[in-house]
């Protein structure tokens, strides 16, 4: 009897303290319930507090304010960051298809030029005596910049056609192992091309200032408006147009890749924006965020390479198949003379003087 009491007992316990335990959970069970349905035009969520509501909550969260992170990961600051849809439909619409643009459309200029102007010829013939034009510092510098640039521009393309082109072809397997290969090599190879980017500049640039010759070589085309080949120093006016797009759109390119290097370290297009506002007098947004910030390196990395690819495919075919004794000048660095006068005359006459000057001075008093 003893032991049916006590288990009485205990069962009449546990049945108090359930029975407690729904009577006073109810009300904050309703009052949850109550909270999710609008009440005098509430917003329903539970979440209004004066002016504020889910919408407002939500559109805050959509504009991609980074909050307080502790680490290293900045981005982790941010719930949702919309401009990445944003920074997606470029990347896989607009970027694409003008780049394939324009780079097929320079081949196609220059296989149209190509056929009716056909290779520029030494119009007296070679001579057979042969001028220096480089030195084997100056070839090495160019080639070695040649050389990572054409590196880079095939990994960098890789990225954005290599799904279209060439996943397709070889495979899901080899694809990956092809882009993860080229995502190191091309960072590596980056740092080539910087180095040679700056031991090009400090050779050439006393070479590529602008002077009066250079406008009389634009308004006749180079020679190919008629005329002969107008008078030019070591480089040309095209030849400076390409150095110095060369040395500023690789400098840009540096940059961009370093911050894409060291991400979320950099406010480089914020910067860029706020400078532009204040010159130009733009209305571009300077209060970007560290996602955003990466998002728009990339586009411009893109953008600048694949201008430079342009330019650079139009200097191979001048520098190769497009001109007679062009190649000779970074091969051995000697040209032939012929050539020399006739694209280069008063360098060629800055040559003689400056070794007629050595030899006087060479001479033994009488």
């Amino acid at each position: 009897m003893m032991l049916v009491r006590s288990f009485l007992s205990v069962a009449f316990a546990l049945m108090f303290l359930v029975s407690a335990g729904l009577s006073f959970g109810e009300p904050a069970f309703a009052q949850s319930n109550n909270a999710n349905k609008p009440v005098e035009g509430s917003v329903p969520g539970g979440t209004t507090s004066g002016s504020s509501s889910d919408a407002e909550l939500w559109r805050q969260i959509r504009s991609g304010d980074a909050g307080n992170v502790v680490g290293q990961n900045k981005s982790g600051g941010v719930m949702i960051q919309s401009q990445g849809e944003e920074w997606r439909q470029i990347r896989n619409g607009p970027l694409p298809m003008y780049s394939a643009w324009a780079i097929l459309g320079i081949l196609f200029l220059l296989s149209v030029f190509f056929a009716f102007r056909g290779r520029m010829k030494i119009a007296h013939g070679r001579s057979g005596k042969v001028i220096t034009r480089f030195t084997l510092l100056e070839r090495g510098s160019h080639w070695l910049l040649a050389s990572s640039f054409i590196i880079l521009a095939l990994s960098g393309l890789n990225l954005i056609f290599g799904k279209t082109l060439l996943l397709p072809i070889i495979g899901a397997s080899a694809f990956s192992g092809l882009t993860i290969f080229g995502k190191f090599v091309h960072n590596y190879v980056g740092f080539a091309f910087m180095i040679a980017l700056v031991m090009v500049a400090v050779l050439w640039i006393i070479h590529n200032i602008p002077n009066r010759h250079d406008l009389v070589w634009l308004l006749r085309g180079g020679g190919m408006l008629g005329g002969g080949h107008p008078p030019a120093k070591k480089f040309n006016a095209g030849q400076k147009i390409i150095f110095w797009i060369v040395i500023l759109c690789g400098a840009s390119i540096s940059m961009s890749g370093w911050a894409l290097l060291n991400p979320f370290t950099t406010t480089m297009m914020a910067d860029t924006a706020a400078l532009s506002n204040s010159i130009f007098g733009t209305e571009f947004a300077t209060n970007l965020g560290p996602i955003q910030e990466q998002q728009l390196q990339t586009l411009w990395h893109s953008v600048m390479a694949v201008f430079m690819i342009v330019v650079i495919i139009a200097h191979i075919y001048i520098g190769s198949v497009g001109m007679e004794g062009a190649l000779d000048a970074m091969t051995s660095g000697e040209v032939d003379q012929n050539w020399a006068m006739e694209h280069h005359s008063l360098w060629v006459e800055e040559m003689d003087e400056a070794s007629q000057n050595s030899n006087a001075k060479a001479a033994p008093a009488e």
